[in-house]
């Protein structure tokens, strides 16, 4: 502004540029129009121009798709910059859209809480109804509270046998327990109102060692690590897999926390002093992995606790029913009835129960996701004597051959129609008189005369 005003007055630019101590070529450039004060030139063509229609098309997908998460997919796309630099190209930009819903929320306090390694591992649900195979998709997370190490395994439903299952892979997954279990008030694991375990849950901490410490009412920040493993795994995995079933799920759910989730940066525990470091040292942030696997966890036991999981199902066309990802046979003659399955953890045996809760069927268990059939001797012949006794070899019927009605037909339409009388005489000589003397006529000799 001063440029303009002294430009207004007469001044030349070289007084100008002298005045202002700028060149001569930057105060013609700003007189003119060609530049203005405190927007840059860029340096060369934008390196998200090519990407800018996708990213506005993932934007009317979902407006809080995380910058990282879009990130990825553009990289794909052969995206060559850095992720700070594609951030601020997509808010310079104004790409994502204003949700007016979302605008006024704002985070709660926290603080920062000190974690001893290998002590306390943080546990937490998350669903989503929405999910591709049709059915809602519940997923248990346990995060170590030192490391931030996160794994998850995909669960039927969030009763206590399935939480007990749940919680022994991931525990499996991460190669050992923790001495703290923290969990918020999950009725499955406190008795509500309270902050008292479950009876029926206590074995289950004993049999791997470890103490439930339950967070207090209303404070969910208490077990922030899980919180941040569930926000983590929502937006990075969730809003951009396309697994469509629970087994394609959990693979790439366990690829996604062993590598990207494994690959997050994790401040120091202590910040390097002024002067510490040399010039143009940066401090080293160390990953989730490499934290995590410097703790020391307890070692499992060798079996999960015996706990029996136990799921309905509707018996198919084919006498079977469908369990993780495999199927298991049962009597011909069942189709459209819903039994029982019962498994007890530990064991490779799956048991079938009729509604009145009789056996029916003892199974060997199959890989989850194997996609196998399994089917015992006995059903397998059953289930032939069936399919024999209802295939035949006759010769198809000609459906475009000429079948007039036969005599079985012809006698049924003959006794539908009724018995037929004698036909009636017609005389003709009484009908030209009774005409003759009705309406005077010519006899018709007479006509012929005439």
């Amino acid at each position: 502004m001063e440029a303009d005003a002294l430009f207004k007055r007469g001044w030349s630019i070289s007084a100008i540029a002298r005045h202002l101590e700028r060149d001569r070529k930057t105060v013609r450039s700003h007189l003119t129009g060609k530049r203005v004060a405190g927007v840059r030139r860029p340096a060369g063509p934008d390196p998200l121009a090519p990407f800018a229609g996708y990213v506005a098309a993932r934007f009317v997908d979902d407006p809080h798709l995380w910058a990282s998460a879009l990130f990825d997919e553009v990289v794909a796309l052969g995206y060559d910059r850095s992720y700070p630099s594609f951030a601020r190209q997509v808010r310079v930009a104004g790409l994502r859209p204003h949700c007016e819903a979302c605008n006024g929320v704002k985070g709660r306090e926290s603080t920062e809480i000190d974690h001893p390694a290998g002590e306390e591992i943080q546990w937490d649900w998350f669903e989503r109804r929405k999910a591709a195979w049709g059915q809602t998709m519940y997923v248990l997370l346990g995060t170590l509270s030192h490391s931030g190490r996160t794994r998850g395994v995909l669960a039927e439903a969030m009763d206590q046998a399935h939480l007990v299952e749940a919680m022994d892979l991931v525990l499996r997954r991460l190669g050992g327990t923790a001495r703290v279990w923290r969990t918020d008030r999950l009725a499955t694991v406190i008795v509500p109102g309270s902050a008292e375990v479950q009876a029926s849950f206590a074995p289950v901490a004993k049999h791997y060692g470890a103490i439930v410490a339950p967070c207090p009412p209303r404070r969910g920040n208490r077990k922030g690590a899980v919180e941040c493993g569930v926000k983590f795994v929502c937006g990075r995995w969730w809003r951009t897999t396309t697994a469509s079933t629970p087994e394609e799920a959990q693979v790439s759910l366990d690829r996604f926390l062993a590598t990207t989730g494994d690959a997050r940066l994790r401040p120091p525990g202590r910040y390097a002093e002024p002067g510490e470091l040399a010039d143009g040292v940066r401090p080293v942030w160390p990953t989730v992995g490499a934290l995590a696997d410097a703790e020391t966890l307890m070692a499992l036991p060798p079996v999960p606790f015996p706990a029996t999981v136990e799921v309905t199902r509707v018996v198919d066309d084919r006498a079977s029913v469908a369990f993780r990802g495999n199927r298991y046979s049962l009597n011909p003659g069942m189709g459209g009835v819903e039994v029982t399955l019962r498994h007890r953890l530990g064991t490779a045996t799956l048991e079938v129960f009729t509604p009145t809760g009789r056996l029916v069927v003892n199974h060997h268990l199959a890989p989850p996701g194997a996609g196998s059939m399994v089917r015992t001797e006995a059903h397998r012949a059953a289930l032939e004597a069936v399919v024999l006794a209802q295939f035949s070899t006759a010769r198809p019927c000609d459906r475009k051959a000429n079948r007039p009605p036969g005599a079985a037909a012809l006698a049924e339409r003959a006794r539908l129609l009724g018995p037929a009388g004698a036909e009636p005489a017609v005389d003709l000589a009484g009908m030209a008189e009774v005409i003759h003397l009705a309406f005077g006529a010519t006899p018709a000799s007479q006509e012929v005369l005439a």
